[in-house]
């Protein structure tokens, strides 16, 4: 192991209960061993077990599952209720802990107005009728009950109702009574959630929240009053030496009611400033609070919480190191944390430990990989959120959410294992076969890498002099240094493997090849558009790999994902973007999360960058582009460049006896791209 790194690698206290190393593998919903919005109710959850004593058993020091409501969201069974899978629970913590790890429970008070109301669920509540029909199966004004009535994040026509006194004192002897079946499991400790990211306790601490003019509203001691007595009445019923944890947002970054502060930006904070949290942190920790996992955020601001590839890495970890020194107890700080600079801080004194979450998705053997420096073999997390919590939004909906993706949080678009064990899994071929991959993208090679491995002998044809395909188009702007490395470590991953690459090579009859199966991957090609000097606009992607440069006034045609982040792209060069959408809002396609959406949403709103909605291009001039409004009229905007960002369709070369993938198929992302490798390379 690199000696950089040794910081990462000494024990630290959490109270009485001392942690092997600074590595903090931090909750990821949907990960919960208490089961995750299954109809069947709260139970032991085999599948988030195996996946934790998988990282365990790969030298995790401290490990934190999703939270666990302590009220199931279905039929409404308190978690205290059900002892049998505490039961289970402590046979599991003994398999825990014989791999040196620690593992602590986080317990959650509620979601409150953050609680992600679906577009299907929505209309139910809303309806009287239907929300009390439905009640006993889900109780919609419970999940979204809130310190004071005010809209949903979700759906800002739903009015979240008040909590009572009587639901805030039942919260409170449920995480006693919870923590303590949790103790007697064995389980080293608990987590509360959280007074962070604008869930529930969240919401109670900040004024801009918290409308109450009882003792849990008003003056700082009321607004925090919630989360000091839930500690101190676990510390009643388990004793003071019970580690408990506090999962900790440092600031709100919130400038208003859905609208977040860019990284850097001078503005008013409107939730919790840098001065409140100060003293909140000696206020918790007073209180019995023994650790915080930190970063920022709110779901209002809620890529702090869940940088996407647009936040810089360890965009948390200024802030959180600041209110260390505010406090005696240990600190973790979460937040697209790099190793490096990680274990820098650790060793400075600056935080005591490093909070990871979406890496142990993508590769769970990655801490393994550090300590035989093995670093180039560690698959990258790309911060996509397309598997692992795909919550989406747009103007005037809910949650467009999958419902299977919803009852399947913490999957991951480049590890379909993760989380889904019994589905995809590799094995031996039964029989060796000859089988040629046409196309050498990220589905070509995952397909290739997966049949290799099972054993069959294989040949990789790629058209170009390059690999990656249409994704090194992707990873260009300097913002996705991920998706680079994400490139890199595919074409290091073949070569360990006995594949046959051809480059320069372009298949034009699959018959020709005379193989046992043939797997086409050859992606997608763009749309156009019936305009008039259409022929003047440069393609998405010939804007992305350099082929054709751009003036100072750029007009993108197209504003979902690939028009806003090329528009951002755009923006960050010093270039002057206008983005034009028939839609009526940016990025309206759902299963891309809003942590991302919102993150460019708000940026194009905070740097005034010209968005035009339900909008359409008309033509294309020498200097100019003609928009017409869905009311009709004509707008002339200034353009020296124009680029067209409206989509693409599949581009097969054959799809006839042949096993067709990703693009190729249908037009997605990484996730299908890579799931549906997995779906035909375990089956050839």
């Amino acid at each position: 192991m690199d000696q950089k790194y040794k910081a990462l690698f000494t024990p630290w206290k959490i109270g009485n209960v001392e942690i092997k190393n600074r590595i903090v593998l931090c909750p990821t919903g949907g990960t919960s061993l208490f089961g995750w919005f299954e109809l069947t109710g709260c139970h032991f959850d085999k599948e988030a077990a195996n996946h934790f004593l998988k990282r365990a058993q790969n030298n995790v020091g401290l490990i934190i599952p999703g939270i666990a409501p302590l009220r199931d969201t279905f039929w409404g069974k308190w978690l205290w209720q059900n002892p049998k899978m505490f039961e289970e629970l402590k046979e599991y913590m003994d398999e825990i802990h014989k791999t040196g790890a620690k593992l602590f429970v986080q317990l959650t008070a509620g979601m409150g107005r953050s609680w992600a109301i679906t577009e299907l669920v929505a209309p139910l509540h809303k309806n009287k009728l239907t929300r009390a029909l439905i009640k006993p199966i889900i109780d919609t004004n419970h999940e979204l009950a809130s310190p004071s009535a005010q809209k949903s994040r979700w759906a800002h026509d739903i009015e979240c109702p008040e909590m009572t006194i009587e639901q805030i004192h039942e919260i409170i002897e449920a995480f006693a009574k919870t923590a303590k079946l949790c103790k007697d499991a064995g389980v080293d400790g608990v987590e509360i959630h959280a007074v962070h990211e604008g869930y529930l306790l969240d919401q109670f601490a900040i004024e801009f929240f918290n409308k109450r003019t009882d003792e849990y509203g008003g003056s700082f001691e009321n607004r925090y009053r919630f989360a000091a007595e839930i500690v101190k009445e676990i510390k009643k019923v388990c004793g003071d030496d019970y580690p408990v944890s506090l999962r900790y947002s440092v600031e709100s970054k919130l400038k208003d009611f859905c609208y977040g502060a860019m990284p850097g930006e001078e503005y008013t904070e409107v939730g919790r400033a840098m001065a409140e949290s100060e003293r909140a942190v000696k206020y918790l920790q007073d209180a019995g609070y023994d650790m915080l996992n930190a970063d920022n955020g709110t779901y209002d601001s809620w890529y702090w919480a869940h940088p996407p590839m647009y936040m810089p890495e360890n965009c948390n970890l200024e802030d959180v190191a600041h209110i260390k020194k505010f406090v005696d107890i240990p600190v973790v700080c979460a937040g697209r944390m790099d190793i490096d600079v990680g274990a820098k801080a650790v060793e400075e004194g600056a935080i005591d430990a490093v909070g990871v979450a979406r890496q142990f998705l993508t590769d769970g053997e990655w801490v393994t990989k550090v300590i035989e420096d093995r670093l180039e073999d560690i698959k990258p997390c790309i911060c996509c959120h397309s598997a692992c919590f795909n919550f989406s939004s747009s103007k005037g909906h809910a949650n467009t959410q999958d419902l299977k993706d919803t009852m399947g949080l913490s999957r991951c678009a480049l590890n379909p294992e993760t989380m889904q064990s019994e589905k995809y899994f590799i094995k031996p071929a039964k029989k060796q076969k000859n089988i040629a991959v046409v196309g050498g993208g990220i589905g070509g090679m995952e397909a290739a890498i997966l049949c290799a491995k099972r054993g069959h002998k294989v040949t990789l044809y790629e058209k170009s002099n390059k690999l990656g395909g249409v994704f090194v188009a992707a990873a260009a702007p300097d913002f996705k240094e991920k998706d680079k490395a994400l490139i890199a470590w595919y074409i290091r991953e073949l070569a360990k493997y006995p594949i046959t690459v051809k480059m320069n090579t372009k298949v034009k009859d699959v018959k020709a090849l005379c193989v046992d199966e043939v797997i086409v991957a050859t992606g997608a090609v763009a749309k156009s558009m019936p305009v008039k000097g259409v022929d003047r606009a440069i393609e998405a992607i010939d804007y992305l790999l350099g082929h054709k440069a751009v003036g100072e006034k750029v007009v993108v045609i197209g504003g979902g994902l690939t028009g806003c982040e090329i528009a951002y792209d755009l923006y960050l060069k010093g270039k002057k973007p206008v983005i034009v959408e028939m839609q009526d809002d940016l990025i309206t396609t759902p299963g891309i999360c809003l942590a991302n959406t919102s993150y460019l949403r708000d940026f194009f709103k905070t740097n005034k960058v010209p968005v035009y909605l339900e909008t359409a291009l008309s033509e294309i001039g020498n200097e100019s582009v003609t928009l017409k409004s869905k009311a009709g009229e004509s707008v002339c905007v200034d353009a020296d460049s124009v680029i067209l960002c409206v989509g693409y369709k599949p581009d097969p070369i054959a799809t006839k006896g042949v096993h067709v993938i990703g693009d190729a198929k249908s037009v997605g992302n990484l996730r299908t791209v890579i799931w549906q490798a997995w779906d035909v390379a375990m089956k050839l």
